[in-house]
């Protein structure tokens, strides 16, 4: 049974066949009941991947959490600093992170103005985590962020019983370094409970100066009772990275100088050494969770999130003026931009569950408090003062959404579903750093539709649903000018699937339609004060099928994989270029061209050998295909196909004085392929001809991780 669970862990429905009843849903049931409010269930009509602690843990050497997701279907990761450490990206089909739903034991987690996911502030994070459950497509109601191609929920509130401790480090390539010290009470009296986590995580990463400096801990205390517990989380992380977010040319990736940082080079003579991002972000969660009696219960949970931080810059040469002074001339500057936010809010849900229904009535309230606010902090021909502050801008966000959401077994091996959500968003912006007179006031009253009907019986799972999601602009978007404001996004999103799980081997194929009216995209049009800025494109859409397979070969080894094919298109895409020549932008028009970042093939297999109790050897491989860095399918803008290998070892001991010993080492990118998974572009009309920049982030070749837990 061991083996058949490490075969098949990609697949949902893989949990069915490991000896539980069809409507348990172990995965699902076991979760805290605040993680089921937004999780789908096992039988819910979506496509999910659900992680458990103990693969989570194979995979967690110090990387980013988008690194520990690299092997599910449809994902790409990328990296600034070229190693996984630090800054780092995902997307899931095709959808980049502002895009995708994160929550953090069911309070969302995505950056309220540009709606990113900042992973880089949660260092190791991935050592508190339970679960996982990735969702593709819209999916389930949730809270936070509209899910517009896929979210992604994190559980650490599952109950330790026992007590633990443990110490993990890891050291690898680019003087990377993880150092992890946990522990757990158990579960004491029957009633208290209490877990604690330090982390620290460096890195001088592949890119040059791309150094990352990771600090974190983590705290959960409970009390349990019958029906009724409570819990306080409290998680704090602190990074300091060197900036590497430039990407490097295309004539210097051509010259193989794919280490180069431009950052910090506006310094004459040697690079500026502090041109650094630092923030910290402080976490505070309550829950209240109560079984009203045996199919009802109730949960609720409170929530503030603070952060606070700048990234600081040098500058050459650039004027007093520019910056409010009335000082005469230019100078050098150093200047930090900085954000103080507090994010605060309320979750609840209302759950009612029996023999044939699961039924939520859920929701939550939040609000975001931004200042922004840049100061000058030296300056080569002095300042009036020794802190200089040009700028200083508030901004506030409301976000209100409730759910109805249930699940019914109509007839036998028959369960229908519909998730009916209402968002209300506010979002009120006192100006921008370029443009400080435009003020902001818009609201957004949302309704977001889901229905579905699923079938399973021996093994077999089939589903078909349809769901609607609407999504508002970002911060950046509202910058376009006071007659150039953006439309609401809305994604129209079909899902048909098939699964089946018989004894050692499972598969599954998952067909998927997305149809996107008002996408905002980059088109090169410029806002107000002469910066690029998303604009919506009437229909875009997605289309594809992922197929996913696992096989317990026999004892010693085992197999996963997935395979994603798709069609990623604009129906018409109009593209603006600065014409230096004649003034203006030039518009060229485009027909049915593919979506930017979005490969048309995206695959990913492991192959897990075990020779022997001790021992697994584990060969995980991953292709992503020719992407391009705009709308305009220009095969001189693209990003190359690629095929990674890395190779992983676990032995395992479990001595006299300790429950276990793992000693892990991990090679990653084996045989080392040169490959860019991102990347920018921009074209501009100069001597009568079109130039194109592009810019690439390159990853690190051959490099390797070792990694030591104790687990006392």
């Amino acid at each position: 049974m061991k083996r058949i669970a490490i075969a098949c862990f990609y697949l949902s429905a893989c949990i069915t066949a490991l000896g539980q009843e069809e409507a348990k849903d172990s995965f699902y049931v076991l979760s805290p009941v605040e993680v089921r409010a937004v999780r789908a269930a096992e039988n819910a009509p979506f496509t999910k991947t659900n992680l458990s602690k103990k693969e989570i843990s194979k995979l967690n050497l110090g990387q980013d959490l988008p690194f520990l997701l690299n092997q599910t279907p449809s994902v790409v990761v990328n990296s600034d600093a070229g190693n996984g450490v630090g800054y780092t990206g995902i997307r899931i089909r095709g959808t980049d992170a502002t895009r995708i739903n994160v929550t953090l034991n069911g309070i969302p987690y995505n950056d309220a103005e540009s709606q990113g996911t900042f992973f880089v502030d949660l260092p190791d994070f991935a050592s508190s985590v339970g679960s996982i459950q990735i969702q593709r497509g819209v999916g389930t109601s949730s809270n936070g962020a509209g899910a517009f191609g896929g979210s992604i929920n994190f559980s650490t509130n599952e109950v330790n019983k026992e007590s633990y401790a443990e110490i993990n480090n890891s050291y690898g390539s680019f003087n990377a370094w993880k150092n992890t010290v946990k522990a757990g009470t158990g579960l004491l009296g029957d009633h208290f409970t209490a877990d604690l986590r330090l982390s620290r995580i460096s890195s001088d990463g592949f890119i040059d100066r791309a150094k990352s400096d990771l600090k974190s801990f983590y705290f959960s205390t409970a009390y349990l009772a019958d029906k009724t517990s409570l819990r306080l989380n409290i998680f704090s992380g602190k990074e300091k990275t060197y900036q590497a977010w430039y990407g490097i040319s295309e004539a210097d990736l051509i010259a193989g100088r794919r280490t180069v940082n431009y950052a910090g080079t506006e310094k004459p003579g040697d690079p500026y050494n502090n041109e650094t991002d630092n923030y910290w972000q402080d976490h505070y969660q309550l829950f209240f969770d109560h079984q009203i009696n045996k199919s009802l219960s109730f949960n609720t949970a409170f929530f503030l999130v603070k952060g606070r931080g700048y990234y600081e810059q040098y500058k050459a040469d650039e004027a007093y003026a520019g910056y409010g002074l009335s000082l005469p001339g230019n100078s050098d500057f150093v200047r930090q931009l900085w954000l103080d936010n507090d994010f605060y809010g309320n979750v609840f849900s209302l759950q009612y569950r029996n023999a044939k229904t699961q039924f939520v009535l859920g929701g939550g309230y939040n609000r975001y408090v931004g200042n922004h606010f840049g100061e000058l902090i030296w300056a080569s021909n002095g300042l009036p003062t020794p802190t200089y502050r040009w700028y200083d801008l508030d901004a506030l966000k409301t976000d209100f959404n409730i759910y109805l959401r249930e699940q019914r077994s109509f007839a036998a091996n028959w369960y229908y579903f519909y998730d009916l959500q209402y968002r209300h968003v506010k979002h009120d912006i006192n100006g921008f750093r370029d443009n400080p007179t435009l003020i902001i006031n818009n609201n957004y009253d949302f309704f977001n539709p889901k229905a579905g009907i699923t079938y399973v019986k021996h093994g077999w799972r089939g589903y078909l649903s349809y769901s609607m999601a609407n999504k508002e602009p970002n911060r950046d978007d509202f910058e376009a000018g006071i007659h150039q404001q953006p439309a609401r996004e809305q994604l129209n999103d079909i899902e048909l699937g098939i699964e089946r799980t018989h004894k050692l081997t499972c598969w599954s194929a998952t067909l998927y339609y997305m149809h996107y009216k008002d996408q905002l995209v980059l088109t090169g049009k410029i806002n107000d004060v002469g910066a690029y800025t998303r604009t919506n494109i009437p229909k875009s859409y997605r289309m594809g099928i992922e197929l996913q397979g696992a096989a317990g070969i026999n004892s010693w080894i085992n197999l996963s994989a997935n395979l994603a094919l798709s069609r990623n298109k604009v129906i018409d895409f109009n593209e603006y270029i600065d014409d230096y020549d004649q003034g203006g932008q030039k518009l060229n028009t485009y027909a049915s061209t593919d979506i930017a970042f979005s490969p048309n093939i995206v695959g990913a297999a492991t192959i897990n050998f075990i020779p022997c109790r001790h021992l697994e050897l584990s060969l995980l491989s991953k292709y992503v295909g020719r992407e391009y860095l705009d709308n305009t399918q220009n095969e001189s803008r693209k990003l190359d196909p690629f095929y990674t290998q890395d190779l992983r070892i676990i032995y395992t001991l479990k001595p006299k004085f300790f429950k276990e010993i793992n000693l892990t080492g991990q090679v990653y990118n084996l045989f080392n392929a040169k490959y860019e998974p991102n990347g920018y572009t921009y074209s501009y009309i100069t001597g009568g001809e079109t130039v194109t920049e592009n810019y690439y982030f390159p990853m690190a070749g051959v490099n390797f991780v070792v990694g030591l837990n104790l687990k006392l």
